[in-house]
């Protein structure tokens, strides 16, 4: 539980940045994409470097994995053994063929489901968490929005099969898996090209269906993957790559075949990473604004076009601008004054030293009185001697 809340709360303040969110008049053309929708979010920044109706309501397919996956890892125990039902054994679509009353863990169940895209996983998944598919549809939609903080995505499963209001957007899905690759277990599960699976039933290697991921289609910077099918939605996919500048995520969301998909998939990577990067401003960094002190409260980020000049600037308010050419805002964050950190050091400051002042004061009093009686006691004795002689 802790680490969840330390997930959330770092998510939610990279979320709360104020960011340029799509490419501006300073960013190169960006490709021709056939998919209906697609984005690229760089994933440190959160900022938007391509779109197109990335905030249309679509059908995701298996792309619901992806939320299924991250909210069990983190809500669940990967050590948990579940207990296969035959609801879940029947569910239609791709499967990694459970049988009824089969025990698995939980932690394979999610590789089930994410390397191989197995539906009955994802059933089995939902009832050992919720105890049935469509309390953990509520259950998941609450998390999407409460916890990752998406607007414009519900889910009535957890594999992606079709259901009419099954519905999200390619700015949704960024997100969440922007949101989900903080998790090193999902991190691990997400880019695993293949593994060895002993079934009750089946025992084979399975191969991520990804074929970026899988290394069919070679991109040396990709790190993980999630495709999806059914008719309604077409093709989609979910793709993360990285080099030492970026770290992407795009999403390609019905694509009129698995060509097509991969296609825009590397058009947007290459797009990417040819022309933009990602800079960071270290946590605890000083800027002066008229003679007024303000600092960064954690690590910023900024991604801009390369080879673009790029200044900063801040106003009173404690407004920090990165600017492009032209005076193009690519980013914008609020600064923490020095004078609320100082005041607070001066306090604790002023309270040891008056704690301490408090405990001399009472020492030397305590001394004082002691030398006193000592003195007062040798002069008695004195006089008693005198008068005996």
């Amino acid at each position: 539980m802790n680490r969840l809340i330390l997930t959330i709360t770092s998510f939610l303040f990279i979320n709360t940045i104020i960011a340029s969110t799509a490419y501006g008049i300073t960013d190169p053309a960006p490709p021709t994409i056939t998919s209906e929708a697609a984005i690229i979010l760089e994933a440190d920044s959160g900022r938007i470097l391509f779109e197109k109706n990335a905030d249309a309501q679509m059908y995701p397919a298996s792309l619901t994995k992806i939320a299924t996956a991250i909210y069990a890892i983190e809500t669940g125990n990967l050590d948990d053994i579940v207990t296969v039902s035959s609801h879940a054994r029947d569910v239609d679509g791709t499967r990694v063929y459970l049988e009824e009353g089969e025990k698995v863990t939980l932690k394979k169940l999610l590789q089930g489901l994410l390397i191989n895209s197995g539906n009955d996983a994802g059933v089995a998944i939902a009832e050992h968490l919720s105890g049935s598919v469509e309390q953990f549809a509520s259950d998941l939609n609450k998390y999407l929005k409460n916890v990752i903080g998406v607007e414009n995505t519900n889910f009535e499963n957890p594999h992606g099969l079709y259901e009419q209001d099954h519905v999200t957007t390619a700015e949704d899905l960024a997100k969440i898996t922007q949101y989900a690759m903080n998790n090193e277990g999902f991190r691990e599960i997400f880019g695993t090209k293949q593994l060895e699976w002993q079934g009750e039933s089946w025992v084979t290697t399975l191969y991520s269906h990804h074929k970026l991921v899988k290394g069919e289609i070679p991109y040396e910077e990709v790190t993980g993957g999630k495709n999806g099918y059914v008719d309604q939605s077409g093709f989609t996919l979910a793709t993360t790559a990285e080099n030492n500048q970026l770290d992407l995520i795009v999403v390609t969301l019905k694509s009129s075949s698995e060509a097509i998909a991969y296609q825009d998939t590397v058009s947007l990577l290459d797009f990417g990473f040819n022309n933009f990067a990602t800079a960071s401003i270290a946590k605890g960094n000083t800027f002066d604004a008229d003679g007024e002190e303000f600092k960064t409260a954690d690590t910023l980020f900024y991604t801009y076009p390369i080879n673009e000049q790029v200044n900063m600037e801040v106003n009173k308010e404690g407004t920090l601008e990165v600017t492009g050419k032209d005076g193009t805002v690519i980013a914008s964050y609020e600064l923490e004054p020095m004078e609320v950190a100082a005041t607070a050091e001066v306090k604790k400051s002023t309270a040891v030293q008056e704690s301490n002042l408090s405990l001399f004061s009472g020492f030397s009093s305590s001394l004082i009185f002691l030398l006193a009686s000592i003195a007062i006691g040798i002069v008695i004795l004195y006089f008693r001697q005198t008068r005996k002689v």
